[in-house]
């Protein structure tokens, strides 16, 4: 059996064969520069950063000697070879076609349903299979916006609505909208613990890192730590012995804010065991749904305010748990 941890899956083994080779003779203009610094001026559509890695991964001869310093001087005369080999991050931006759920599409925005299990944005350790990639297969218009116009995000295991920008023009306005707290946005919440004290809440509390666990964020002090102001409001749907229902109403957009606002009340959300939750009812996910997002169109005008149902393994959860709950009912 393959060692798991040196065994290449598929996608890298296509990367080690996508590959090409650059060779540039120093010019005197550049004479006595760094390595990486002249490599990034002959080879202009590569990041300095990616060309870095090459570098020290070995692919650059120096007058056919392998130099894995970028910071190496090199001289006039001096002949560059380098392989230019495909990364995950380089491949990051490519389309791939997937399934996307549009509920409101023109020629200006669309409004997706993004699925539980599904990254937004490519990052370490998910650089392919995202939305973005999915957009830009699926949008002939995508390219030509930045991160293919997505403006906001939902975590990984969050479903729900989402807005993505189909022109620079709506982009700009609705990043906007969004800083300028003009767009609102209301999530489906099963948390644990018996709800306490009024019905509804006001939670206004900061949020960094947690200065315990880099991986985690937490409700902050700033006059003592780093972090950046967050404001939501709770309302209680319904209530169950062990466990409770609420709309989350956000007014910032800090990442994590509604499932460390919870904790913090002492109620984490069902399945979310990062923030101390644990997984019942057969949520395995933490259970958040983004359920509703209204806000005024940023070209055309007109009032937008779509809401969707509890996803199909939340709403399996309520009768489990206790909670009885009219989707009808408008919040």
């Amino acid at each position: 059996m393959d060692d798991p941890v040196h065994a290449l899956d598929d996608s890298e083994r296509l990367l080690e064969n996508i590959q090409e080779v650059r060779q540039v003779c120093v010019p005197a203009s550049l004479h006595g520069q760094r390595l990486d610094r002249v490599v990034a001026q002959l080879v202009p559509e590569f990041s300095r950063s990616f060309l870095q890695q090459m570098i020290e991964h070995g692919d650059a001869l120096v007058d056919g000697r392998v130099t894995t310093k970028a910071s190496s001087k090199v001289r006039l005369g001096h002949q560059i070879r380098i392989t230019l080999r495909a990364t995950p991050q380089s491949q990051a931006f490519v389309p791939e076609t997937m399934h996307i759920d549009v509920v409101y599409e023109d020629d200006h925005l669309r409004i997706i349903q993004k699925p539980a299990g599904l990254v937004v944005h490519p990052a370490p350790g998910h650089w392919g299979g995202t939305l973005l990639n999915g957009l830009l297969a699926w949008d002939s218009k995508a390219s030509e916006v930045p991160r293919a116009g997505i403006v906001h995000r939902l975590d990984k295991d969050t479903s729900g609505l989402m807005v993505v920008a189909r022109t620079r023009l709506a982009m700009d306005a609705l990043v906007a909208q969004i800083a300028a707290r003009q767009v609102h946005r209301q999530y489906l919440a099963i948390a644990h613990e018996c709800w306490s004290g009024p019905a509804q809440r006001f939670v206004d509390a900061a949020i960094g890192r947690d200065p315990g666990n880099r991986l985690r964020m937490a409700v902050v002090n700033l006059p003592q730590q780093s972090g950046k102001p967050a404001s939501t409001t709770l309302d209680l749907l319904a209530q169950g012995q062990r466990c409770c229902l609420v709309q989350c109403t956000l007014y910032t957009g800090r990442t994590h804010q509604i499932r460390v606002h919870m904790a913090h009340l002492g109620h984490p959300l069902v399945g979310d065991i990062v923030y101390g939750g644990r997984e019942m009812a057969g949520m395995t996910r933490q259970a958040l749904h983004a359920w509703r997002l209204a806000f005024v169109h940023p070209i055309t005008g007109i009032d937008i305010d779509l809401r969707t149902d509890c996803p199909a393994d939340m709403a399996a959860a309520l009768e489990p748990l206790g909670l009885r709950y009219n989707p009808s009912t408008d919040f």
